[in-house]
């Protein structure tokens, strides 16, 4: 059982510099134990920095830091390492007091210490030793990783997936307090779903990085938005905090020009009566009052983008087909006899696991990859624009954004240039900088202004929201909203997917269909495919042969079925508690819903005098329902796990 003190991270009048850029003054934080928090701010001011300073990496400068006592700690570590150790011991890697466990039992056999053996055994049950590998497997399921993949070496797989691997180390290891820095950026839809899911059961504390906001909405309870140096705690999601935030500042503006007029009135006093006898006292008391005021800031939210994508002037219609087209490579087809037509503002979204195919079709679509069979037809018209994280590496890193720019249009004018690409953020000598000096945001950022450069009238976005910050994503939602041309887009960020397409695509088994259904069916039509391969598992256990099935039971394998079977029983218990309160929360939550409807079934509320009541309940009915769909989600998923489990009992 997880037993943490209630303040699990206390930060007192705490100052930290990164050379001669200070990121923390004088701020002070406290967060208890069992938070789920999101830390959010923009790209720079130090968010990382404060999980090294978690992880006793950076010292602070000034002020403390409290952290209780033998505090178990797990980051996800953003290095990508190259090892011959398979991905399976990789992961389990992750739990240090396992290895030490399984180390030092080791030991004892080679040294024939029975009695230690005993201990260390003990030990071994203790730290569920027995089921590392069964859980390694299920965190690498869950990440996307295929069965083979588990006996890969570390170093045959490309740098996104060690990030993946790094993040399931991450996940293995026992924790109070979970660290996890951007964990969505390599990860596709299924696996950010997977991972959401498996946050929310976490039992510890969670401090999580993010620019996902679907992702920080279903999974933190409070925000630490990091900015101006300071640390400010919000209690709810991403969206209570935006929705507070606006707020704060809509009160810090009323009160900046508040004081602006009294400072006005001040000054004009003392300008008109400094030199006169009769008033030179009450003058020399307005000089004072506003040397005591306190400036107030005005209230801004910072973001200096405002980019746009524009069509070409010349349309064709339709802009791209593909008929009875075998999709892949000569020595594996991968999508089959499959037909599509993209039409000007045509908007899809892909949807299918990682491997199903849609970076194939994209690719495909794009030309840089031939059919196996069929025909690909262009229109006369058709200028495309393909973003994908590659080809981030094959932009010149010696070159600046301005010069990138200037290629393309030699007889552009400077100023076109320079204003183009100031609505992408590079201002200044921002635009001359190398790009290889550039964070991976702003190559991302570089290569969308590339694309929107050139006026295409298909666009073809193959995760475009990696590595970018949330002000980013949110100008990249606007411009993909005012885009007139046809859109295709794979994304793991649930609310760029959800603002920017109107139709949604499955790519799976082979073949490229209609998804009838939004993004909540989406994650219920995952869940049921989970369930199927659960089923077939079982099934395929209860036919396969059962080597010396006639023989009799010796004593010690008779104990370990008995412990087996004790573990698995006991693994009811939880999930039993947590169907019950999910069902609990379920009743609670309907019940709240069959309020707000009655209060709207009241004709009188919808007179103009009421337009805010109205307002508010509306509001109220929207957030219960989605709270309704995360609980009833959690229930289906927990309640699938319970049968699973109790079939698994019976069968043995």
């Amino acid at each position: 059982m997880l037993v943490l003190s209630p303040a699990m991270i206390q930060i007192q009048d705490l100052s930290l510099h990164r050379g001669a850029l200070a990121l923390l003054a004088d701020t002070t934080l406290t967060l208890h134990a069992g938070w789920k928090v999101g830390i959010v701010g923009a790209n720079g001011v130090g968010k990382s920095s404060l999980f090294k300073l978690l992880l006793g990496e950076l010292q602070a400068d000034a002020g403390e830091l409290k952290l209780p006592a033998s505090l178990r700690i797990s980051h996800m570590a953003q290095e990508v390492g190259s090892t011959s150790r398979s991905a399976l011991e990789y992961v389990i890697d992750g739990d240090h007091q396992l290895r030490a466990a399984q180390a030092q039992l080791e030991q004892a056999e080679a040294e024939h210490q029975a009695e230690r053996i005993g201990e260390l055994h003990a030990t071994l049950d203790a730290l569920d030793g027995y089921t590392a590998e069964s859980r390694a497997h299920q965190l690498l399921a869950g990440l996307g990783f295929a069965t083979d993949d588990a006996a890969r070496p570390v170093s045959s797989f490309s740098g996104g997936w060690r990030i993946r691997l790094n993040l399931a180390q991450a996940l293995m290891c026992p924790s109070d307090l979970l660290l996890l820095d951007e964990p969505t950026n390599h990860l596709d839809l299924d696996a950010t779903i997977w991972l959401e899911q498996w946050l929310r059961q976490y039992p510890g504390t969670l401090l999580l990085i993010s620019h996902d906001r679907d992702f920080l909405d279903n999974v933190v309870g409070h925000i630490v938005h990091q900015a101006h140096q300071t640390l400010t705690l919000y209690k709810g999601n991403y969206t209570a905090f935006e929705k507070l935030r606006a707020e704060k500042l809509s009160q810090q503006q009323a009160a900046f020009e508040k004081q602006q007029a009294r400072i006005e009135q001040i000054e004009q006093f003392v300008r008109r009566f400094k030199a006169k006898a009769s008033k030179a006292k009450q003058a020399q008391s307005r000089v004072k009052e506003l040397e005591r005021m306190e400036q107030i800031a005005p209230a801004h939210v910072d973001s200096p983008f405002s980019f746009r994508f524009d069509t070409s002037d010349k349309l064709s219609s339709p802009l791209l087909t593909l008929d009875e087209a075998d999709l892949g490579y000569p020595e594996r087809t991968i999508l089959k006899q499959q037909s599509l037509t993209l039409l000007p503002g045509t908007r899809i979204g892909l949807l299918g696991a990682n491997g199903a195919g849609k970076s194939t079709l994209i690719k495909t679509l794009v030309g840089d990859l031939p059919l196996v069979s069929g025909e690909r037809h262009e229109g006369e018209h058709l200028r495309i624009g393909y973003f994908a994280q590659h080809q981030l590496e094959a932009l010149d890193m010696q070159a600046s954004p301005f010069t990138h720019l200037q290629r393309i249009s030699p007889d552009a004018s400077d100023q076109e240039l320079r204003n183009f690409l100031g609505s992408f953020g590079f201002n200044g000598d921002d635009a001359l900088d190398p790009v290889g000096r550039f964070s991976g945001g702003e190559k991302a950022r570089v290569a969308l202004s590339l694309i929107a450069w050139q006026k295409p009238n298909l666009l073809l976005l193959d995760e475009p929201t990696n590595h970018l910050d949330l002000e980013v994503r949110l100008a990249l939602t606007l411009a993909l909203q005012a885009f007139e041309g046809a859109l295709i887009l794979v994304s793991h960020d649930r609310h760029l997917l959800r603002n920017t397409v109107d139709e949604f695509v499955l790519v799976a088994d082979g073949r490229i269909e209609e998804f009838k259904g939004d993004l909540e069916d989406y994650h219920r039509w995952l869940a049921q495919q989970r369930r199927d391969e659960q089923s077939r598992e079982r099934e395929e256990a209860r036919e396969a042969p059962k080597a010396d099935a006639s023989r009799s039971l010796s004593a010690a394998e008779r104990k370990e079925l008995k412990r087996q079977q004790a573990e698995q029983r006991a693994k009811l218990r939880p999930l039993r508690q947590a169907v019950s309160k999910l069902e609990q929360q379920m009743e609670t939550l309907g019940n709240e819903q069959s309020e707000v409807e009655n209060a709207l079934a009241d004709t009188g509320l919808y007179d103009d005098s009421r337009k805010d009541e109205l307002k508010t309940w509306l509001q109220r009915q929207a957030e219960i329902s989605r709270q309704l769909e995360a609980v009833e989600a959690d229930w289906l998923e927990q309640q699938d796990a319970l049968e699973a489990l109790e079939q698994e009992l019976e069968d043995a």
